[in-house]
């Protein structure tokens, strides 16, 4: 029995829930990332509306450039917490039709549907009730594509974005793939590209017609990855994801720190939101690891592994600046700050861990403010020791 594969992909993920949740920013160019600090600001794009991609904002374009291109543009700190919420809501959905999901990301999953096919009504049928699925319940547009293995599903799935549905029948994989440009073929960079333009090739039809070994001489192993692609050919399985091995926050500052005051308020910072995300996803972990880069981009880890599981901000916060204090700066200034969270182990039902071992009064804060900011927003509802009183927060309009 030929394999039938789904691939879907959730439309500008992060801005389309902004948009969900706040009505007034619908049909205008949202940008999830950092703070463009009116054109001087670092970081990139995390992801654009299809509004703001009109004037070539993108994931991964620095956030100065974006605002160069977009300045009208609304422009937001993502809330992972609730795209991870809504994230688990479509596959909880996809789950229904199927137990066979390889997550590759938090907007994007792989479902072999073949042996589903008799209970739904075949290949498309199932398509098309995933997606109307998640439109009617989340509110949220899916693309999908449908094919008999997993690089032709993702490539289907992305050629009529958004609200796209495009299905590749077998047989039909050469002449599908004919067309298309050679960038989307996996792995394809700018480099290969040009490589292949100068041995004139335009299309992944002309790679499928190039003799193999001419591309194995030119490429080595990868000649053979390439003719396979080209050729609709892609063996590999559906495979159901693996339990996820760290969890981690990090911010890049603005300009280069040495404050040692702001350096372990932003440590605060980073293990309260790190926290946040880990009782929203039911995680505690034993090791803690800090990562630090300093103002000449070199970068380091140090961690300390715990005696029990944690998800408690207070503890984070406690380990990342001992391990920050032990750390030799050489009197450079630090660029990137981040902290990670490994050897975790899911919450169901089960305890563990130091958390039990803080405060009352500061499990009962943490309680309140997971509730606030399930409520009103992460961005709205902070600890007062975390406020920035210099200058304005970075946050959304209301």
């Amino acid at each position: 029995m030929s394999r039938r594969i789904l691939h879907l992909d959730m439309d500008a993920f992060f801005a389309a829930v902004e948009q969900l949740d706040f009505p007034q920013y619908r049909g205008k160019p949202v940008i999830i990332g950092a703070d463009p600090k009116g054109g001087a600001g670092r970081g990139v794009v995390a992801t654009a509306s299809y509004e703001a991609r009109k004037y070539g904002v993108h994931s991964a374009l620095p956030i100065s450039q974006a605002f160069q291109r977009c300045p009208h543009g609304i422009y937001l700190r993502g809330r992972h917490s609730r795209y991870l919420e809504i994230s688990r809501q479509v596959i909880a959905i996809s789950n229904e039709f199927t137990p066979v999901i390889e997550k590759i990301s938090i907007d994007e999953a792989f479902l072999d549907i073949t042996k589903s096919l008799s209970l739904f009504g075949g290949a498309e049928e199932i398509g098309h009730k995933i997606k109307k699925r998640i439109y009617d319940e989340l509110g949220l547009i899916a693309s999908i594509g449908i094919a008999p293995n997993k690089f032709l599903a993702k490539v289907a799935s992305d050629l009529e974005k958004p609200d796209g549905f495009v299905v590749v029948k077998e047989g039909e994989e050469k002449e599908f793939l004919k067309p298309l440009a050679i960038s989307r073929l996996w792995g394809v960079g700018e480099k290969t590209e040009a490589v292949l333009k100068q041995m004139d090739i335009e299309t992944i039809g002309q790679i499928a017609q190039t003799p193999e070994q001419d591309l194995n001489r030119r490429f080595g192993k990868w000649g053979n990855a390439l003719w396979r692609l080209a050729n609709g050919i892609d063996n590999r399985t559906v495979k159901p994801r693996v339990a996820q091995k760290s969890i981690s926050q990090e911010t890049t500052f603005d300009s280069d720190i040495g404050d040692e005051e702001i350096i372990h308020k932003t440590l605060f910072g980073l293990a309260e939101s790190l926290s946040r995300l880990m009782r929203k996803s039911r995680l505690k972990g034993r090791t803690v690891t800090l990562k630090i880069r300093l103002e000449d981009f070199s970068t380091f880890t140090r961690s300390k592994t715990l005696c029990d599981f944690v998800d408690s901000t207070q503890i984070l916060k406690r380990v990342a600046i001992a391990l920050y204090k032990k750390f030799d700066k050489k009197n450079m200034k630090v660029r990137l700050l981040g902290i990670a969270v490994s050897q975790l182990n899911s919450v169901s039902g089960e305890q563990l861990g130091l958390f039990d071992q803080e405060a009352p009064l500061d499990i009962k804060m943490t309680q309140l403010l997971d509730s606030l900011q399930d409520k009103y927003g992460e961005n709205i509802v902070k600890r007062a020791s975390l406020l920035d009183k210099t200058k304005p927060q970075f946050s959304r309009p209301h």
